[in-house]
């Protein structure tokens, strides 16, 4: 089944530079979604840019994964893309929200506040539609609802699912030195599947009003990524 939408009648005054992270299926754009309408804010979703960047050089989505795993170039075109927006937002005093699995690495101490999303794997599986499986890039405007057993079944999506993250992780860790599986500096950690997408919003939601800069004893820092 598809991530259901996140909605609530709640509208925040905040200006918190915001970050969600967290694997395929974890409900990262759902909640980055409900986020944004909630505090007025604008977002960036990571799968949007990485389509940017196969659109520039005129390959399909499928061509880019292709070439991502032998080329170094397009993950570090994308997160450099992703450390722009965290420069950009982290300096403006302005809500807004970066999502993507590294997200919460290369925004770093400009961040506010740093989320990270998860679930049990075969929760996370029965959540993608198969374009997420792809690569979970689709915008969503353009994604479909349209059924898991289009791949065969579960049991097809999971291996695949699989290599994608140890793959992913094993380029991270090569570029960047960043251990993906570190969850250690985020603020919220949140096992989605023990609660609905409304409800994970509101929980995000009520850390954000209940904020207080002044009673703030400090945030886990990170070093600064080189790209």
């Amino acid at each position: 089944m598809s991530n259901p939408s996140a909605t609530t009648e709640r509208q925040i005054d905040s200006n918190l530079f915001i970050t969600v992270s967290g694997p395929p299926g974890c409900g990262a754009t759902t909640l980055t979604e409900g986020l944004a309408e909630a505090l007025n804010c604008g977002y960036v979703i990571g799968g949007d840019i990485f389509r940017d960047l196969a659109e520039e050089r005129d390959l399909s989505l499928q061509q880019l994964i292709a070439k991502a795993e032998e080329d170094d170039t397009i993950d570090r075109a994308l997160d450099q893309r992703l450390r722009r927006i965290a420069e950009q937002w982290g300096a403006a005093n302005k809500a807004f929200i970066l999502e993507s699995r590294l997200a919460g690495w290369l925004a770093g101490n400009r961040a506010d506040l740093r989320i990270w999303l998860d679930a049990p794997e075969e929760i996370r599986i029965e959540r993608l539609s198969d374009y997420e499986v792809s690569y979970e890039i689709e915008r969503p405007a353009e994604r479909e609802d349209v059924s898991l057993r289009h791949l065969d079944d579960e049991e097809e999506i999971g291996p695949l699912l699989r290599v994608r993250e140890v793959s992913e992780a094993g380029r991270y860790e090569s570029y960047y030195g960043i251990d993906v599986e570190d969850q250690s500096f985020y603020d919220l950690s949140i096992n989605t599947a023990r609660w609905d997408a409304e409800t994970v919003l509101e929980m995000v939601l009520t850390a954000i009003e209940g904020y207080d800069p002044e009673t703030d004893e400090g945030a886990f820092t990170t070093r600064d990524v080189t790209l």
